[in-house]
């Protein structure tokens, strides 16, 4: 875990989703290969090339943005998927529950982390799959509110759904810290923000927030 800017009193916390209130490498493997798989199928391409083309735009465009980070979704619009497909591909190729259980100590520490902070969920998954996936997890009421892909149209690292959820949370970007386990997406836009940040490696590093003094549970 490493803390960036932690603002003097935080007001609330911005939350990632994926990787971060779970760890399970094997859903995330899929939500990638599915999506990859579909735009493959699409173009009449092979799996393998298919990745290889998106890891080679991936890297280029980093080249070109000083190491910026780009995601799937924007990635896929380069290859003539529109962020309305993308979602609706993920809405229906992903089930959490197959994958995700209850996790009662997640839970637990939302909880008591919910009575100090404002939380919100900020994630590149659509709202409705963002909604399945609390529920698998049982934390489906923990959140003030979800910003999803389909929420502001754009994905991280842009900073307009860390702005949209600091707006739900009714607090200034200021007074906010993500949480995320990728610095390019969850982390570095923030940051820009004037918000705080937390890295995570994973959910078992989230429970560890109940003891961090730094944001003053």
């Amino acid at each position: 875990m490493k803390l960036y800017n932690i603002p003097e009193h935080p007001e609330a916390l911005l939350f990632d989703m994926d990787g971060t209130l779970y760890t399970n490498p094997a859903y995330m493997q899929f939500q990638n290969r599915s999506l990859i798989e579909r735009l493959a199928r699409r173009r009449g391409s092979s799996l393998e090339a298919m990745q290889g083309a998106i890891a080679a735009y991936q890297e280029q465009w980093a080249q070109t943005q000083g190491g910026q980070g780009l995601s799937l979704s924007t990635t896929l619009v380069h290859f003539g998927i529109s962020l309305k497909e993308s979602m609706r591909w993920r809405e229906e190729l992903y089930e959490p529950g197959v994958y995700l259980k209850a996790d009662p100590k997640l839970g637990e520490t939302l909880k008591r982390l919910g009575a100090v902070y404002a939380l919100a969920l900020v994630t590149n998954n659509p709202v409705l799959v963002a909604r399945k996936t609390l529920a698998a997890l049982g934390v489906g009421e923990c959140f003030q509110g979800i910003v999803g892909l389909d929420t502001c149209l754009v994905s991280k690292p842009h900073t307009a759904p860390f702005l949209k959820a600091a707006a739900l949370c009714r607090v200034s970007p200021s007074a906010c810290v993500s949480v995320g386990d990728r610095y390019a997406m969850d982390i570095a836009p923030p940051l820009t923000l004037g918000m705080g940040g937390i890295l995570v490696d994973g959910v078992e590093d989230v429970y560890h927030l109940l003891f961090e003094e730094s944001i003053r549970v």
